[in-house]
């Protein structure tokens, strides 16, 4: 009697690698700027559009080196043309080093420039604290008629650039560096200035921005519930203009409300949603997941650095969990 031999199953096929949203944004305004000549990309000699065929586009690309401030005013004068530009740089220098020039030439008369930020947040951490870009929302949204848009994935990424094209006035766009989970399929529709409500609950209200903070608020709802306690879930992917209806209607509902963000505690969304409910007065708590008042500590990758610096699931769970 003879044994058959068993070939061995072959080994699974492992999940892609989830896109660099700025990847993304690469791919997409490539794309649009062959469908749109109104487009012009101007770059700060970032490396992201190496190897890009802009076919009959190719002029209305243009790299004017590592010079942040004027490639915002070159961006300016073009807006005033009639051109609509996309800039490109690292969020720090369009936050901090060119942020003059953005005030002056670009908010100021409410042009239609839109800076696409990458390395937001740690996620060049690996470089320190010269390259974290901790305090841009706070900066951007203080600006008058700046838009600030935060996806929380690759998909949010491509629908947000589409959106973008039209908008009107300035628009700030803040992306990552490597890439982050998605949040899966079948979620709500992604409207400008509209929170993405991702989960119901009416015991407290999760809101977040940005890849990582929406994760991690979907995880610790997850946690929660097994708790008995039912969080609901808000992506705000639109720090400015903020949705304020749903920031209220969260402060009706739960009377507690825990910002989750990948920036310094002050400034950011988290002071966007407390200013929004102090208005109506008392009565609900806001508590805020971020970045304490200290330059970030260590050196590494990013979701190591979220952690080291406490933007964690367990630190959302704990939030919730000390004010009941």
């Amino acid at each position: 009697m003879t044994t058959a031999t068993m070939e061995p199953l072959p080994a699974p096929m492992p999940a892609p690698a989830p896109r660099p949203a700025r990847e993304v944004y690469r791919d997409t305004l490539a794309g649009l700027l062959a469908q749109d000549e109104r487009l012009t990309c101007l770059d700060s000699d970032t490396g992201l559009f190496s190897g890009v065929d802009w076919g009959a586009a190719a002029g209305r690309y243009i790299n004017l080196g590592i010079a942040e401030q004027n490639m915002m005013g070159a961006a300016a004068g073009l807006a005033r043309s009639g051109r609509i530009p996309y800039v490109n740089t690292m969020a720090t220098f369009a936050a901090t080093r060119a942020v003059e020039a953005v005030k002056l030439d670009i908010a100021l008369n409410n042009l239609p420039v839109r800076i696409a930020a990458t390395h937001a947040g740690l996620s060049a951490g690996h470089l320190g604290s010269t390259h974290h870009s901790l305090e841009d929302l706070a900066v951007m949204r203080l600006l008058p008629n700046m838009t600030v848009l935060v996806p929380a994935d690759a998909a949010a990424t491509e629908e947000l650039v589409r959106a973008s094209v039209d908008l009107p006035g300035p628009v700030y766009l803040r992306l990552g560096r490597g890439g982050t989970p998605d949040l899966g399929p079948d979620l709500p529709p992604l409207r400008i200035g509209e929170a993405q409500r991702l989960r119901d609950g009416d015991d407290v209200t999760l809101i977040a921005t940005g890849p990582y903070p929406v994760l991690l608020a979907l995880e610790a709802a997850a946690e929660l519930a097994a708790h008995g306690i039912e969080a609901g879930v808000l992506n705000m992917h639109t720090v400015k203009p903020l949705d304020t209806e749903a920031v209220h209607a969260a402060a009706r509902a739960t009377r507690h409300i825990v910002t989750v963000e990948e920036h310094w505690a002050a400034g950011g969304l988290g002071s966007a949603v407390a200013e929004t409910v102090a208005e109506r007065g008392p009565g609900c708590r806001v508590s805020r997941v971020a970045v304490p008042d200290a330059f970030a500590a260590g050196h590494g990758g990013q979701t190591h650095l979220l952690e080291r610096n406490g933007i964690t699931r367990e630190a959302i769970v704990d939030r919730v969990r000390a004010a009941r």
